[in-house]
């Protein structure tokens, strides 16, 4: 249990402070804040608010964001994308479940995947430091002066090691951190849905990496998490995967066979340009091996499904640990890009025979929750609080002999 805002402040009335939220994603990153009443995104390069999450590393220095995701084909072994997927990760496990990270040379440095590359060994903490530097910059950029303090967002998923990851990159980063935050409560907040009294909201958050799911609920000015489930391994990149795989096939090829680095992520990206097409279109054209290949949306559909139904199964999970029928539901909100498919809201629909909410820009709605609590955290607003009711989303507890492990606290438990 926990409040939005520290108890105990005594704000100065006359001076608001500095404070900003910045959604941490697995394909782009963001970073909000309260302006003259309102969250809004802050600009980070030039005139765009959204920052791909890419970092290229060479000898004599890098790039990030949009200048390093250009050298993602040309030099892929030194330009880091998705390494949110690795956060807390050792390398192993990394090569094991990721079918990007081939482009890369791995070795463990104290447990961590770590890239080897032209600037020297690279986890996914000093890339994420390297992300939140730019944002912190951008934030003091527009605010005028030091933040006070920043929320970040993670996947409501996330075990304890990934938070400490996140922590950690923060710190490098000179980021002071107010809170942690998961997304889909940064959604919900943006929404505005703590104002809906009584009502249970579902927040379906399709990110580029990652898959969270939450229900909440406001009772009385207490604004509690009911449940929460989730996969840190499925997200956006993975239907890429599935339009790589496909092209290959067509190709003559074997899906999932072993390209050159730079060829694989070429046809990854195209993989990317044609599943967002398809939002649009019924058509796409996936180009791979001097040819251009056509996608149908019902090909991509019928492809999709398995992982589609996958997010939907964690729904019902999410649903059945908190004792909650389909019709206990009122309403759904859509988060993450990957939400922007077709298929997301047609299904979602089917499930519980109303339309979902994607009234606020899926790729922007976690950063700006994010800003509203940081707004509330550094003391500039008391007339709205609420009480925040937060659940474990993993069970804890202790191993015994045997490497067996004795749970104390079962997931879903409010904390």
């Amino acid at each position: 249990m926990f409040q939005l805002s520290e108890p105990g402040q005594s704000p100065d009335p006359h001076q608001n402070k500095r404070a900003a939220g910045i959604d941490l994603g697995t394909t782009h990153s963001l970073v909000a804040s309260v302006v003259d009443g309102k969250p809004v995104a802050l600009a980070v390069d030039g005139a765009q608010v959204i920052l791909p999450s890419a970092v290229h590393y060479s000898a004599d220095g890098g790039a990030v964001g949009r200048y390093a995701l250009l050298k993602a084909v040309d030099d892929p072994g030194n330009t880091l994308v998705s390494f949110k997927r690795w956060m807390g990760r050792g390398a192993a496990e990394v090569l094991r479940q990721e079918a990007g990270a081939g482009s890369y040379r791995f070795a463990d440095e104290e447990g961590l995947a770590t890239v080897l590359t032209a600037a020297g060994p690279v986890t996914a903490v000093h890339a994420s430091a390297d992300i939140l530097r730019q944002l912190k910059r951008a934030a003091e950029k527009a605010l005028g002066g030091d933040v006070d303090g920043f929320v970040i967002t993670v996947p409501a998923y996330f075990d304890e090691a990934q938070r400490q990851a996140t922590k950690d990159a923060a710190r490098l980063a000179g980021v002071p951190v107010l809170r942690l935050i998961n997304e889909p409560t940064a959604a919900a907040l943006a929404y505005g849905l703590d104002n809906n009294e009584g009502q249970r909201i579902l927040v379906y958050d399709l990110g580029g990496g990652t898959f969270d799911v939450s229900i909440l609920q406001l009772n009385r000015g207490v604004f509690e998490v009911l449940s929460t489930a989730g996969d840190v391994a499925l997200g956006g990149d993975d239907f890429d995967g599935l339009i790589a795989d496909w092209a290959l096939k067509q190709s003559a090829g074997e899906a999932g066979q072993a390209l050159p680095p730079a060829d694989r992520r070429r046809l990854l990206m195209a993989a990317r340009q044609a599943k967002e097409a398809l939002t649009d279109s019924e058509t796409a054209a996936v180009p791979f091996a001097g040819t251009a290949l056509e996608l149908s949306r019902a090909t991509f559909v019928e492809m999709a499904d398995s992982l589609m139904e996958k997010t939907l199964s964690i729904v019902k999970a999410c649903m059945q640990d908190g004792a909650l029928q389909i019709s206990d539901i009122d309403a759904v909100v859509l988060v993450g890009g990957s939400t922007r498919m077709p298929l997301v809201a047609e299904r979602l629909q089917q499930m519980f025979g109303f339309a979902p909410n994607s009234e606020l820009d899926p790729d922007c709605v976690v950063a700006l929750g994010a800003a509203k609590q940081a707004e509330q955290l550094v003391g500039n607003r008391r007339d709205d609080d609420v009480l925040l009711l937060d659940v474990t989303p993993l069970s804890l507890g202790i191993e015994t002999m045997g490497g067996l492990v004795d749970k104390i606290i079962q997931r879903n438990s409010p904390i």
